[in-house]
C-alpha cells in the first residue's frame, strides 16, 4: 500500500512540474515578441506584461526575475532554430543540395526573424557585463556551434571530403557573416539577406579539405 501511494505521489509530482514547465513554455512564447521588439534594456516585467494577456504578478510567479524569463524566451527560440537546421541534415541528399538549402535558410530566417536574431545578439553583449547570463548564454552558444558542426560535418561526407577547419572556426564564420548580414539587414540594405545566402554557399565549399 506504502509503494502505491509513493508511487502516486511521483506521478502527482511529475505532473505538477509538467504543467509548470508547460506554463512557463506559454508564458515565454507570449513575451517573445515584447523583448524582440524592445530588446532586453527597454524591457521589464511589467512592460510585457502589459504587452501580453498575463499579469505581472503571474509572470513573477513562474519566472525569478526578467533575466529568468529572457533565457527562457531565447532557449526556446534557438531549440526551435536547431531542429529547423537538423531537418535539413537530415533531408539532404548530395554536397550541393545541403549548402543551398543550408544558405537559403540563414537568408529566410534573416529576413522573417529579425527581431529574435536582434535579441540574441544583445543578450550575447549584455553577458559581458551580466554574470547572471554567462551561463546560460555560453550553453546556447555552444548549442548553435554544434548546430554548425553538423552542417558542416554532413557537407564534408556527402562531398567526400574532410572537414578543412575545427568546429569553433566553422562557427565562428557563419556566425560573423550572419551577424554582419543582420546589421546590414537592420540598416535597410534590401540585398542583405540575398548577400548572406551567396556567401554562405561560397564559404562552406571551402570549409572542406579539396
Amino acid at each position: 500500500m506504502t509503494q502505491v501511494a509513493e508511487k502516486n505521489r511521483d506521478r502527482i509530482s511529475r505532473r505538477q512540474v509538467d504543467k509548470f514547465a508547460e506554463r512557463r513554455a506559454q508564458l515565454a512564447d507570449a513575451a517573445l515578441v515584447t523583448l524582440a521588439e524592445l530588446g532586453y534594456a527597454r524591457t521589464s516585467l511589467r512592460e510585457i506584461a502589459q504587452n501580453s494577456e498575463f499579469s505581472h504578478g503571474v509572470l513573477h510567479y513562474y519566472f525569478r526575475d526578467k533575466a529568468d524569463l529572457i533565457m527562457a524566451c531565447v532557449r526556446q527560440y534557438n531549440a526551435y532554430c536547431v531542429t529547423r537546421y537538423d531537418q535539413i541534415v537530415a533531408t539532404s541528399q548530395s554536397a550541393d543540395e545541403l549548402k543551398r538549402d543550408f544558405a537559403a535558410g540563414l537568408a529566410k530566417t534573416l529576413r522573417e526573424d529579425t527581431a529574435m536574431h536582434r535579441l540574441w545578439y544583445d543578450l550575447r553583449t549584455q553577458s559581458l557585463f551580466e554574470q547572471s547570463f554567462q551561463a546560460d548564454v555560453a550553453e546556447i552558444d555552444k548549442s548553435l556551434e554544434r548546430m554548425i558542426w553538423r552542417i558542416v560535418s554532413q557537407f564534408a561526407e556527402l562531398a567526400g571530403s574532410p572537414p578543412a577547419v575545427s568546429a569553433e572556426v566553422a562557427y565562428a564564420i557563419f556566425d560573423g557573416l550572419f551577424q554582419q548580414g543582420l546589421l546590414k539587414h537592420l540598416s535597410g540594405d534590401t540585398g542583405a539577406a540575398s548577400e548572406l545566402q551567396a556567401h554562405a554557399e561560397l564559404l562552406m565549399g571551402k570549409l572542406v579539405v579539396g
